[in-house]
C-alpha cells in the first residue's frame, strides 16, 4: 500500500513542474524573439494551442484517470512532459515551436484532474493539504520566471528548457519505482465533511462555473504577462532578465502564503466565509496596476497574485469536498477543462490587449472581468457541517 506522505510528495512535485513547463516559454519569449525574427506580440500566440490542450486534455485525462489508474497517468505526465521540454531546446521554427508547446500542453492537461484528485484521497486534512499543494504549483510558477530567467542570461533560452526536462524525467523514474497503482478502497476520505441542501446545489455550481471562468483566464493572462510588464515597468529598478525574475519570483512567493494560508482557513470556516472577503482584492490590484510602475507596480502585483493564487485554493476545496472519489478525477478534469480553456484563451488576448493599449488596457480589463468574482462569492451558500467519517 502507498504511503500518503510518499504519494502526496511527489504529486505536489508534479504541481511545481506542471506550472513550471507551462509558464517557461512566458519568460523566454522575451529573448526568443531575436531568435525568430519576431516581435512579442507576434510570437506570444504560438503558445495558445498549447493552453487550449491543457484544459482540452483534462476531460480525457480525468476520465483515464478514474477508469484505469492514476498512477500510471501520472508516470505518463512525468516522462511525457519532461520529453516535450526536451524537445523545446531543438527546434528550428516557428512552427515547430508551436508543435511542442502544444505537446507540453497535452502531457501537462494529465496532472490537474488526476493528480488534485490523489491529493483529496490521501489528504488527512483536505484544506491543509489543497494549500500546500497550491504553494508548490505557485514555487513552479515563481521558479520559471526565475530560473528561466538566470538560464536564459548565462546559457541561452534553449538550455532553459532541456535542463528541467532532464530532471523531470528522473523525478518520473524515482515515482515509477516508489508508487504502485493505488487501491482506492484504502483511500482517505477527507473530503465530504461539509455539505449543501440539495436545493442549493445550483447556487454552487453557478458560483463555481463564474470564478473558474474569471480566476483562470485572469490568472493565466498575469502569470503569462507579468515577465514582460516587469521588463516595461521596471526598467527604472533593473534591466537584468536574471533580477527581473527574482523580483517577479519573490512577488509569486507572497501567492504561496497565501494559498497556505487559505488552505488552513478552510479546515476551520466554509467556504463561503472564506470566499467572500478575498473576493474583493483582484479588481482593485488590477485596476490601479495598469498605471503603476517600480515598486508601487511590485506591491500591487503582490496584492494580484494573492487575491488570484487563494481563489484557486478555494476552487479546489469546492470540487474537493462535494464529489466522492471514484468521481472526483472527472468531476476535476470539467472543472479544469472550463477553467484551463479560458485560460488558454487568455494568451490570446493577452497580446491583443497589449497590441492595442499596451498593459494599461490589459490590466483594467481583466480588472473589469474580477468584479464577477464578488458576484460569484455571494451567490455560494453556506454550508451545513455534518460529522467527519472515521478512515
Amino acid at each position: 500500500m502507498n504511503s500518503p506522505s510518499r504519494v502526496i510528495g511527489f504529486v505536489n512535485a508534479a504541481h511545481f513542474i506542471d506550472h513550471y513547463a507551462m509558464l517557461i516559454f512566458a519568460a523566454a519569449v522575451i529573448i526568443m524573439g531575436p531568435a525568430f525574427g519576431m516581435a512579442y506580440s507576434e510570437l506570444l500566440p504560438y503558445a495558445t494551442p498549447g493552453f487550449v490542450a491543457f484544459g482540452a486534455g483534462s476531460l480525457i485525462t480525468g476520465w483515464l484517470g478514474d477508469r484505469w489508474s492514476r498512477r500510471h497517468m501520472m508516470v505518463i505526465f512525468f516522462a511525457g512532459i519532461g520529453a516535450s521540454m526536451i524537445a523545446v531546446g531543438f527546434v528550428q521554427t516557428p512552427l515547430q515551436l508551436g508543435a511542442v508547446l502544444l505537446s507540453i500542453g497535452l502531457f501537462a492537461s494529465i496532472y490537474h484532474p488526476v493528480g488534485t484528485a490523489m491529493i483529496v484521497s490521501y489528504a488527512d486534512k483536505l484544506g491543509r493539504e489543497m494549500g500546500l499543494n497550491g504553494v508548490w504549483g505557485n514555487l513552479g510558477v515563481a521558479s520559471s520566471a526565475l530560473v528561466t530567467g538566470v538560464i536564459g542570461q548565462y546559457l541561452g533560452w534553449r538550455w532553459a528548457f532541456i535542463v528541467p526536462g532532464v530532471v523531470t524525467m528522473l523525478i518520473g523514474v524515482a515515482f515509477a519505482m516508489l508508487v504502485v497503482h493505488e487501491d482506492r478502497t484504502g483511500s482517505r476520505q477527507a473530503a465530504a465533511q461539509a455539505r449543501i441542501a440539495k436545493g442549493d446545489m445550483w447556487r454552487v455550481l453557478l458560483s463555481l462555473l463564474i470564478v473558474v471562468i474569471a480566476i483562470s483566464t485572469t490568472f493565466n493572462a498575469v502569470t503569462v504577462a507579468l515577465p514582460k510588464l516587469f521588463a516595461e515597468r521596471l526598467a527604472d529598478v533593473t534591466k537584468s532578465p536574471a533580477l527581473l525574475g527574482v523580483i517577479a519570483a519573490g512577488v509569486y512567493v507572497f501567492g504561496a502564503m497565501t494559498q497556505y494560508t487559505i488552505g488552513k482557513l478552510i479546515d476551520h470556516y466554509s467556504l463561503k466565509t472564506v470566499m467572500l472577503p478575498l473576493s474583493f482584492i483582484l479588481a482593485p490590484f488590477l485596476y490601479f496596476a495598469a498605471t503603476l510602475s517600480n515598486l508601487p507596480l511590485i506591491i500591487a502585483s503582490i496584492g494580484i497574485v494573492m487575491g488570484a493564487f487563494g481563489q484557486v485554493t478555494v476552487n479546489d476545496a469546492m470540487v474537493g469536498k462535494y464529489t466522492t472519489d471514484e468521481w472526483r478525477s472527472r468531476a476535476y478534469s470539467v472543472r479544469y477543462f472550463i477553467g484551463f480553456t479560458a485560460a488558454g484563451a487568455s494568451v490570446g488576448l493577452v497580446a491583443w490587449l497589449y497590441d492595442k493599449g499596451g498593459f494599461a488596457t490589459m490590466l483594467q480589463a481583466f480588472g473589469g472581468l474580477c468584479l464577477l468574482v464578488i458576484v460569484a462569492a455571494i451567490i455560494l451558500p453556506q454550508e451545513i457541517k455534518v460529522p467527519a467519517r472515521a478512515n
